[in-house]
């Protein structure tokens, strides 16, 4: 029916069988950008956010994700992680200024581990917006996206080539 790997010739949604693959290493990058006005960087900064310590959160709800994504996402496989690093930096581009999320994955496994990069990336996000909404609800989250993936059959690829 179509060339999509999630679904059989009748067009139901299967889970994609890995069994044939060959173990490799799989490591994925992802990155999330939070928009944030600089009354909330600056309580960020000044570790003054009524809620608590909102980089040590973000990082902890990150990799929680990271852990929990065949939970949230349908079809993924559950995977055995081996590194999950969430990086959280200020970024300031123009008139924009935030906070940028950065995630690591890695397993040693058949399938890549980019889902879980991607959802440690939002969910820590998501924690941030959580934890700031009360001093801004303006704040946006956006640019979730794959920076580079390794291992696999696909070889290695990479968003920016630096």
């Amino acid at each position: 029916m179509t060339n999509f790997s999630h679904l059989n010739a009748a067009g139901e949604a299967n889970m994609v069988d890995v069994s044939q693959k060959k173990d490799s290493v799989r490591i994925a990058r992802a990155q999330a950008r939070v928009v944030l006005g600089d009354t909330v960087l600056t309580q960020i900064r000044e570790q003054t956010i009524a809620k608590g310590d909102l980089l040590a959160t973000a990082r902890i709800a990150g990799i929680q994700a990271a852990k929990k994504c065949s939970d949230l996402i349908p079809l993924c496989h559950p995977l055995p992680l081996s590194k999950v690093v969430v990086d959280i930096d200020e970024y300031q581009s123009g008139d924009e200024s935030g906070l940028l999320v950065t995630t690591t994955c890695k397993t040693t496994g058949k399938t890549g581990v980019e889902m879980e990069a991607l959802t440690a990336a939002s969910v820590a996000a998501l924690t941030i917006y959580d934890m700031c909404k009360a001093l801004d609800k303006g704040i946006v989250i956006e640019a979730v996206q794959l920076l580079e993936k390794e291992g696999g059959k696909s070889g290695h690829w990479k968003r920016f080539n630096d």
